[in-house]
């Protein structure tokens, strides 16, 4: 029985791929709309890449680079589950991050901003989430840092985030945010998004329940994919 498609993606939350506050967004975005496709089996079952070689400290950015010590920073934990549109958890799929340091700055060598490279910290993980679509990392909170937008235009602090699902239907990139920061509603990049839900779901809430006590603090933020019209049953693709 071939697999049921996913479902249409809802375009009124997303960002238009033009819009000129976001100046290099200019640049990038198509001129011509672009064409509606139905989805193909290679689409609808694959491809899916990097389930294999996950070490047991790649999900700590705290150790993963460390050469004489822990990184400078806050240390805080980041949890969640990436689930589907049908609120299931996604077994087994790779969740890979990228962040700049406490100071704001990024391990890249086009990055220049004054900030340093903090020696012990390389900004970057990943994981596989466990058969209920749960998944963690810990590492330092990123700072904020400056970009030439306008004049004085800063990034808010945020998480790179990266999911593979079970499909390339599923692919998701995004940015994670955090609770009460004031930069967030102040960055051109998130005032692309036209629906103030759709925000919502990008910043995560300080969890105090999962933060360790004189450790770390936590930060919860799940991750919603695609879902499929068929009903899931017992790990198996059948008909409605």
């Amino acid at each position: 029985m071939k697999p049921a498609e996913f479902y249409q993606r809802d375009r009124t939350s997303q960002p238009p791929a033009l819009t000129p506050d976001y100046k290099t967004s200019v640049p990038r975005s198509p001129r011509l709309a672009m064409l509606s496709l139905q989805g193909s089996m290679s689409e609808i079952t694959g491809p899916t890449f990097g389930h294999s070689d996950i070490d047991a400290i790649d999900n700590d950015l705290i150790r993963n680079y460390a050469k004489t010590g822990d990184p400078v920073g806050e240390r805080i934990i980041v949890h969640g589950r990436v689930l589907d549109e049908n609120g299931r958890g996604i077994p087994n799929t790779l969740v890979e991050i990228w962040q700049a340091n406490a100071g704001g700055r990024y391990r890249h060598k086009k990055d220049t901003y004054l900030a340093p490279i903090d020696p012990n910290f390389g900004g970057c993980g990943r994981t596989l989430t466990d058969d209920q679509g749960h998944y963690h990392f810990r590492t330092v909170k990123p700072g904020a840092y400056p970009w030439r937008n306008w004049v004085n235009n800063w990034r808010p602090a945020h998480i790179h985030v990266s999911v593979f699902g079970t499909s390339f239907s599923q692919r998701l990139i995004t940015q994670m945010y955090f609770e009460g920061d004031p930069l967030i509603h102040k960055c051109p990049i998130v005032a692309t998004i036209p629906d103030p839900r759709a925000i919502d779901q990008l910043i995560a809430p300080l969890d105090m329940n999962a933060a360790i006590p004189l450790d770390c603090l936590a930060y919860k933020f799940d991750i919603i994919l695609r879902g499929r019209r068929s009903t899931l049953f017992e790990n198996r693709l059948e008909g409605n």
